[in-house]
């Protein structure tokens, strides 16, 4: 029978390379655990170390600040359920302050906010910088200014009676309870913008700050006399262009009264405007200035 020869079969030098192969390796792998090679250890300068650290520390709190929601000024006196909650006050407090709020009652300091919500005094510190209270709380009338310089009654005078709002001076609007030299002052830079004043009393709604009672007070002693004249738009035939000249109407807007102006083939009133996507009803008094109706 015939003999197979071994593959495995090796010579004496093969065995002797195979022996000193594994010495080598048994030797590198002892020199690799108990031999240590490494270069001298790094220094570190711990002065500079540390202040890395800080200045990483300070960007990070820098950055949780600014993801915080920001604060701006506001008048207490109109906190909502929603205000209430993010400036961290309890369902308790907030309902305290909406009840007597309905009882027609004003706050006028920080202690009185206290005093009817029951907040504590942490949060007050927290929030009551940003308290912003009206003209007349913060410069109250003395008995002297008041004398010398006599405030309108909130009775309402006839039409003939009333002054010019298109033509009032800063001094004679500060006659109204409400409104003090800031006030008084942004009424006519705002009237200033527009070449002849204002078109209607309703404008006054624009004032960023004026509150319903306080218009109703100026509405009391002045109307406008001098409408600035105006050519109107027909609601019915103006292009996105024409629209968008007029306030708080922008593209997006003016587009959608135009595709919902197709749909009904024609406006009928102006409260169907009401209908429209995203307009601003709380304005549509006056956007009306600016149009006029008729059927297409």
């Amino acid at each position: 029978m015939r003999k197979f020869k071994s593959h495995f079969t090796f010579s004496k030098k093969q065995r002797n390379g195979i022996f000193l192969l594994l010495l080598l390796i048994i030797i590198g792998q002892c020199v690799y655990f108990f031999i240590d090679l490494s270069s001298e250890k790094i220094q570190v300068n711990k002065d500079l170390l540390t202040e890395y650290k800080n200045e990483m520390d300070s960007l990070r709190l820098a950055s949780i600040e600014n993801r915080k929601p920001k604060i701006y000024p506001f008048n207490p006196n109109y906190i909502t359920d929603f205000k209430g909650s993010n400036l961290g006050m309890t369902n308790e407090e907030i309902d305290r302050l909406l009840q007597y709020r309905k009882q027609n009652k004003w706050i006028n300091s920080v202690n009185q906010f206290q005093e009817v919500t029951k907040v504590s005094d942490s949060l007050l510190n927290v929030i009551s910088p940003y308290f912003k209270f009206p003209e007349w709380v913060l410069h109250p009338v003395t008995a002297t200014s008041w004398n010398s310089e006599k405030k309108y009654n909130n009775k309402q005078k006839a039409y003939a009676q009333k002054q010019d709002l298109n033509t009032a001076t800063a001094k004679q609007l500060q006659k109204v309870n409400g409104i003090g030299e800031y006030y008084s002052e942004r009424i006519i830079k705002f009237r200033n913008k527009f070449a002849g004043g204002f078109i209607a009393d309703v404008q006054l709604y624009d004032v960023y700050g004026l509150s319903p009672e306080v218009i109703e007070s100026i509405t009391n002693h002045f109307t406008v006399k001098t409408p600035r004249k105006i050519d109107k738009i027909s609601l019915n035939k103006a292009t996105i262009e024409e629209l968008v000249t007029i306030q708080h109407i922008d593209y997006d807007l003016a587009h959608q009264i135009i595709e919902q102006r197709q749909l009904r083939e024609g406006y009928k009133s102006f409260d169907e405007l009401r209908k429209v996507k995203g307009f601003p009803i709380n304005k549509i008094e006056i956007i009306k200035l600016y149009l006029h109706l008729e059927k297409e």
